[in-house]
């Protein structure tokens, strides 16, 4: 009976060895690796973000835009001059002469939804892209208009 006491002891010894813990070049390692795993992520998810910002911006300018803009020049003759802008839609420009029969865009505050990157669709007529029409586009990402990230109904 006496030799198993000390085999226990010595079990106990080892099984303490065995579950103390982590080093600290193992926790190091693995948050190395998480701290990749979310850099991937974040870079993959961020560009999804503005496909997304992009894609609204052009089913805003191509689809949503076009009945309120078909039906003022149905009601007036013509789209809204460049002068006008789409503040036409919402509010009887001064040269209405009683054709006026909007608004064409219900808002809930009274104005036009801004963009994806909170900016004022732009508004051309006759357009330099389009010219028979109009051009209705956001300024894209870079904030800045006439460039190639322009997101316009022309595309």
């Amino acid at each position: 009976m006496t030799l198993s006491a000390p085999r226990s002891s010595r079990f106990h010894r080892q099984r303490s060895a065995r579950t103390r813990g982590f080093t600290l070049l193992e926790i190091m390692v693995v948050l190395a690796i998480l701290g990749l795993l979310v850099a991937v992520l974040v870079r993959n998810v961020g560009g999804d973000l503005e496909r997304g910002s992009q894609q609204a911006a052009g089913l805003f300018v191509k689809s949503t835009m076009a009945l309120p803009l078909t039906t003022y020049k149905i009601d007036m003759g013509s789209y809204p001059t460049t002068a006008q802008g789409l503040d036409a839609l919402i509010n009887a420009p001064q040269s209405g002469n009683g054709r006026w029969k909007g608004p064409y865009f219900e808002s809930t505050n009274g104005q036009l939804p801004l963009d994806p990157w909170q900016q004022p669709y732009q508004y051309r007529f006759p357009g330099t892209k389009n010219p028979r029409l109009y051009d209705l586009y956001s300024k894209g990402p870079d904030l800045t208009a006439d460039t190639d990230d322009d997101v316009g109904n022309w595309q």
